[in-house]
């Protein structure tokens, strides 16, 4: 026991000693990451070839006078930095809340007094001071203590507190977890007793050390999104340079005119550079961020939104993630009867329960701060308060505490009117056997109740009862002759709506694993109730360590529960599912998932029970804690993927003509049709239609019961750049046609630079509205509201309008003006173009039909 005479007979360290051991050992904290500069962050964006790309085009625009234009791609540049200058900064504070965590307030014997000190300041063999409550600052070993209960969840993530003993004299550590063990660990937390501990190991070396060692050598994977758009991006940029120089050089030498031949050329570099493709991610992944931050999910790098659409694993963490991390009492046991408790509807119990419930919180703490403890309070005051078995009057004697001899405690209680004394006991079954002196034939039926009680996934007390006359207390609880009172088990309960959420997952073709530090009986009991499958086999750590890389790959195929897991044996997992070409999602809570966090493509925190280690690691937060966010967030991935794709075949699609228009005139010694203020006016259609129209389209129907996305699938995948291309040569063919037509008939250049720019507006129209679904048709597809769209529409037209039928503008195009017959020509050659592919719909409906 740890009292004030163990603390008056430890000297500890003297304030010399302390200073020594400070300057040799470093403070007892972890070290902070290198910050980089903000300069170097800054320079580090505008590496990027999608930055360089969009940054090009603004400088385009400037040179040609176009400020408008210019300033709006700039704008984009500036946002673009400040976005991921913000992401950055907050990425790099993981290991700050790692070293806030591991460094609480110390109470430590000095010198033979007791003083309170910053925990960075605590130094090799310290002494430590450890009550309930208290943070523990540093690993150490227990000296002595008094029904000493420690909550490890940070490490193991187990809710349950791992009860502490005394060293007997041997100064050495133990893996976290373990029940019974003189090891205790920074970062932990003191829930029962008290006790004395010599600190072993800080700063880095202690096990919350370990885990930023990890995390440090960690790099955050870039999504297969970034890593496509990069390649596309600058193969567009050195295919377009490449032609734009060409057509310089030709229209130079064949018309010897190097004015408009470089004209010519800058018209064809806007016509072809794409730079709506870093706007259309930049604008997506923003709104999409906005968007599912309404269903309380927080997005902390944009890049996983898209990327949780396409994941194949779900990694789950069971306690706190499809559990509440919180003790209730499940069943009980007394008197040859078991009882369900429902904790919605409990507001009695039966009376053959009562002395059980009774007894139990009398065995506990007045304010309990143990979960247990918690629950037998709450199940007393839920089903016993018109009752007369609550004793708030009671005052307890003495506490005979939990030891390694015997794994129960007892608390003697005298009521204000009582003589005699009453002892409440509880602890682990086999101990209240003990303590009940009970006969072979009446231990066997307990242990057959036991049974059945734990394969239920519960963790199981026992309580018993006694009463004393004697006035001097005995010395040991064996002396007081006590009767057995009955069984109760507890669980920590399963989310609600999780096993919804994890059907949800199985339609959307994810699969869920389970990882956690519990027992295989009480993961698979789990397993059952939220409907995870195959649950029949089971892998427990210590299996794993005797498991190869590659066994572990070949084994992870068909094993979804994994149990009594610790923090490095996660990551492996995440890494042997890697290997397998998965997308894996992990979820977690504690500071021992925040390597497993960092190390999956999407790592998801928990905002409420999180720790702030698990949340700087981690991609996506779960602000309100609820499993079921993640199916929205999938949901949203997936939608945000599908339109991202529309959005990308659209651009395709529309610069097809535009680049057509622009090279064959200079091949072929025709008038030039598009010249740049032409382009500016093109893109204001564009630029909105691709990044705010198809942004805001509503989810496909089928969005959540079809597979995944292949990882190896590339996003721009030859069928939707062969159908984008098809749709834009179909555009290119009614144009080109249109403006010969006009040419041949002798309509004049600029009647046939006006017919042939309508017509592409008016096409450029018709693609926005074939593409809104690649399943329903035109028609169909207009029945879902999208507001943007008709602004787009709207706005389009008017333009066109002011450009042919105002005098200052139509002579800045070079146009003329357009009767009623050009015009239904200009509509019937728009709507013509893309006819095609909603036949192609209807037909490839049918057939999966």
């Amino acid at each position: 026991m740890a009292n004030n005479s163990d603390f008056k007979n430890i000297v500890g360290l003297s304030e010399d000693e302390a200073v020594k051991k400070l300057k040799e050992d470093g403070y007892n904290e972890l070290p902070s990451t290198e910050k980089r500069s903000s300069l170097a962050i800054v320079f580090e964006v505008i590496r990027e070839p999608m930055f360089l790309l969009l940054l090009g085009s603004g400088i385009i625009y400037l040179l040609l006078g176009d400020l408008e234009e210019a300033l709006m791609l700039l704008g984009f540049v500036f946002v673009i930095i400040g976005i991921t200058f913000y992401q950055e900064r907050k990425t790099e504070r993981t290991l700050e809340a790692l070293r806030d965590l591991s460094s609480p307030r110390a109470l430590v014997i000095r010198e033979g007094m007791q003083k309170r000190i910053a925990g960075r300041e605590v130094v090799r063999d310290d002494i430590l001071v450890l009550k309930e409550g208290d943070r523990v600052p540093a690993d150490a070993v227990i000296l002595s203590c008094s029904n000493l209960l420690v909550n490890e969840s940070l490490l193991t993530g187990e809710s349950v507190p791992v009860r502490k003993v005394p060293c007997g004299g041997v100064m050495e550590m133990h893996p976290p977890g373990g029940d019974g063990l003189p090891s205790v660990y920074s970062g932990t937390l003191v829930v029962q007793g008290q006790g004395l501990a010599q600190v072993q190991f800080i700063g880095m070396n202690t096990e919350m050390g370990k885990i930023g060692k990890r995390l440090q050598t960690l790099e955050t994977e870039d999504t297969k999104l970034q890593k496509e758009t990069r390649t596309l991006v600058r193969n567009f940029a050195i295919v377009g340079l490449s032609l734009c120089a060409a057509v310089v050089v030709i229209y130079g030498f064949t018309r010897f005119n190097w004015l408009n031949g470089f004209l010519a050329g800058i018209t064809l570099a806007m016509a072809i550079l794409p730079e709506e493709i870093p706007v259309v991610l930049t604008i997506f992944l923003a709104l999409g961020a906005w968007r599912i931050s309404r269903k309380r999910v927080l997005t902390r790098r944009s890049y996983a939104i898209q990327a949780l659409g396409s994941s194949t694993v779900l990694c789950v963490d069971k306690t706190g993630t499809l559990t509440l991390n919180q003790m209730s009492v499940s069943k009980i046991f007394a008197n040859g009867e078991f009882y369900d408790i429902n904790h919605e509807k409990q507001d009695s119990l039966p009376e053959n329960f009562h002395e059980l419930v009774e007894f139990s919180i009398l065995a506990s703490q007045r304010d309990p701060f143990d979960p247990m403890e918690k629950a037998l309070k709450k199940l007393g005051k839920d089903t016993l308060s018109d009752t007369e078995h609550l004793h708030d009057d009671w005052m307890i004697v003495r506490e005979y505490p939990l030891s390694q001899y015997l794994l129960a405690m007892s608390h003697v209680w005298k009521s204000p009117d009582g003589k005699d004394y009453i002892i409440a006991a509880k602890g682990a079954p086999e101990a209240i056997t003990d303590l009940c002196h009970l006969n072979e034939a009446e231990t066997e039926k307990m242990s057959d109740e036991i049974k059945l009680m734990s394969n239920e996934g519960l963790r199981i007390i026992g309580v018993a009862k006694a009463a004393f006359k004697e006035p001097d207390l005995p010395v040991e609880q064996h002396d007081f002759k006590f009767e057995f009172l009955g069984l109760i088990g507890f669980i920590d309960p399963v989310r609600l709506g999780v096993a919804n959420a994890i059907q949800e997952c199985y339609n959307a073709g994810i699969r869920v694993v389970m990882i956690t530090g519990d027992y295989p009986g009480t993961a698979k009991n789990i397993a059952k109730q939220i409907g995870l499958k195959p649950r029949e086999e089971v892998i427990t750590g210590p299996q794993l360590d005797n498991m190869d890389d590659l066994e572990l790959q070949h084994r992870i195929i068909n094993v979804n529960i994994f149990a009594r897991v610790v923090p490095e044996q996660k990551l492996r997992l995440v890494n042997a599912l890697k290997a397998k070409n998965e997308v894996v999602v992990m979820t977690g809570d504690g500071v021992n998932d925040a390597p497993a966090l960092k190390s999956a493509q999407i790592g998801i925190s928990m905002g409420g029970r999180g720790t702030d280690v698990a949340r700087e690691a981690s991609s996506l937060v779960l602000l309100d804690d609820d499993f079921s966010s993640i199916v929205a967030a999938v949901k949203m991935g997936r939608r945000i993927f599908d339109n991202l794709k529309k959005a990308v075949a659209y651009i395709f699609a529309v610069h097809v003509p535009i680049v057509g228009m622009s090279l064959i005139p200079v091949f072929f010694n025709m008038p030039l049709v598009l010249f740049p203020v032409q382009i500016v006016f093109l893109e204001l259609i564009i630029d909105p239609s691709c990044s705010i129209v198809f942004e805001a389209e509503k989810a496909e129907a089928n969005v959540m019961n079809r597979p995944p996305r292949n990882p190896k699938e590339p996003l721009f995948d030859r069928n939707i750049i062969s159908l984008s291309v098809l749709q834009g040569v179909s555009v290119l063919i009614v144009v080109l046609i249109i403006y010969v037509t006009s040419l041949y008939w002798g309509q004049g250049e600029s009647h046939a630079r006006t017919l042939t720019y309508t017509t592409l507006i008016l096409s450029n129209l018709a693609l926005i509205l074939t593409n809104r679904s690649w399943t329903r048709t035109i028609i169909e597809s207009l029945r879902t509201p999208n507001s943007a769209l008709w602004w787009v529409i709207g706005g389009a037209l008017i333009f066109l309008g002011l450009i042919i039928y105002f005098e200052p503008l139509r002579e800045l195009f070079k146009f003329t003006t357009l009767n009623l017959n050009d015009l239904l020509i200009c509509l019937a050659g728009g709507f013509i173009s893309v006819l095609w592919f909603e036949g192609f719909k209807l037909i490839h409906r049918t057939k999966q039909t």
